[in-house]
C-alpha cells in the first residue's frame, strides 16, 4: 500500500525497469542464437491454443431497482515459442481476444498481449524470472481502456517439493483513452506473495496476497489497491480437478468522490468455485462466482454471480 505522503518522480523507477528488460532481452539473444546447435542442448518448442468461451451475469444494487444483466462470447487464440536447456527457458508469446458482447448498446472489445520471459533455475530450490508484456486496449481497475507496459520480476523458492514460496515485483506504464478528451498516462508498481502447499499430483491449497497502486495526473485514473486470496484445489476423477476460492479486494481511488463527500473507497468479496477437466489437449473449464460489492457510493454497491464456461485446445 502506497500512501500520498510517499509519492515521487517515477522516472528513476522506470529507468530501473528498463534496465531490466534490456538484460531480459540480452538473456534471451544467447538461448536464440544457440537454439539451433542440438550439442548445446537448447531445444525449441513452438505451441499454440485458442479458446472458446460463453460469460454470464447479473448484478443487482442495494435498492434492487436495477438489475444488471451481461452475457458476452469470446475468443483467443494465442501462439508461442519456447527455448529451453536444462536450467533456462525463454518464452515468447502472443495472444488476441476478441470480445462480443451480448444486448442492445454494449461494444464489442478487443485486447492484445506480447511477453516475453527468461526462467533461470539458480540452484536446485532457487528460481528467478525476468518478464516484460505489452497490453493494447486491456481494460484495468481505474479505465475500461489501457495501453501498458510492464516490466516484473519473480523469484520463487521450493525448498521440498510439497512447499513453495514466490514473490513478485512489477512496474506499470500506462495509457489511458479518455475517447474525445486527450490521453492521460499513469504508473505505479504491484508487489505478489504466494505460498503454495502440494499434498500430490494437481492437489494444492495456495495463500494470494498483492498490494498495487497507480499514479496518475488524471485524478479519475490513480487508486491504491490490496487483496487476499486463498484457493483450494483437489483432483476429483481422472483429468478432472475442483478448485473452490475466496478472495477479498479493497480499493482506495485518489480523486473519486463519494455520496458523502469522502473520497471512494469499495470492498469485494468475492466467493468461487471451478472445475477444470483436461483430457489430453482440451482445457475445458467451468467457474461460478458470487461477487458482494460494497462502496461508500452507494450507486455502486450491488451484488450478483458470474457464470463463465470455456473450451480450448492446445496444440
Amino acid at each position: 500500500m502506497f500512501s500520498s505522503a510517499n509519492r515521487r518522480n517515477s522516472a528513476p523507477a522506470r529507468k530501473a525497469w528498463r534496465v531490466v528488460l534490456a538484460g531480459l532481452l540480452g538473456l534471451a539473444a544467447t538461448p536464440l542464437a544457440a537454439a539451433g546447435e542440438e550439442e548445446k542442448g537448447w531445444r525449441l518448442e513452438p505451441d499454440a491454443r485458442i479458446d472458446l468461451q460463453t460469460v454470464s451475469a447479473q448484478t443487482t444494487t442495494r435498492d434492487e431497482d436495477l438489475v444488471i444483466d451481461g452475457e458476452a462470447l469470446s475468443v483467443r487464440g494465442q501462439v508461442g515459442l519456447g527455448i529451453e536447456s536444462k536450467r533456462t527457458r525463454v518464452r515468447l508469446e502472443a495472444d488476441r481476444i476478441e470480445v462480443f458482447r451480448l444486448g442492445n448498446g454494449r461494444r464489442d472489445v478487443s485486447r492484445d498481449r506480447l511477453t516475453a520471459s527468461v526462467e533461470q533455475d539458480v540452484t536446485d530450490t532457487l528460481e528467478l524470472q525476468a518478464q516484460v508484456r505489452r497490453y493494447d486496449d486491456l481494460v484495468t481497475v481505474e479505465s475500461p481502456d489501457t495501453d501498458a507496459w510492464e516490466y516484473s520480476a519473480r523469484a520463487s523458492y521450493e525448498p521440498t517439493r510439497e512447499n513453495r514460496f514466490r514473490l513478485w515485483a512489477t512496474w506499470r506504464d500506462r495509457q489511458y483513452d479518455n475517447g474525445a478528451g486527450p490521453a492521460t498516462t499513469g504508473d505505479g508498481a504491484r508487489f505478489d506473495a504466494q505460498y503454495r502447499r502440494r499434498f500430490g499430483a494437481y492437489h494444492y491449497l495456495t495463500f494470494d496476497l498483492r498490494t498495487e497502486s497507480i499514479r496518475s495526473g488524471d485524478a479519475q485514473r490513480g487508486y491504491e489497491r490490496d487483496s487476499a486470496g486463498v484457493s483450494y484445489t483437489r483432483p476429483i476423477g481422472p483429468d478432472l480437478r475442483v478448485r473452490p476460492a475466496v478472495e477479498v479486494i479493497k480499493t482506495r481511488f485518489d480523486g473519486r468522490i463519494a455520496d458523502d463527500g469522502a473520497l471512494r473507497r469499495d470492498r469485494q468479496v468475492v466467493p468461487e468455485v471451478e472445475l477444470q477437466w483436461w483430457p489430453g489437449k482440451w482445457r475445458v473449464e467451468a467457474e461460478a462466482k458470487y461477487v458482494f460489492f460494497k462502496s461508500n457510493e452507494s450507486a455502486r454497491e450491488r451484488e450478483g454471480y458470474r457464470l463463465t464456461l470455456s473450451v480450448g485446445y492446445v496444440f
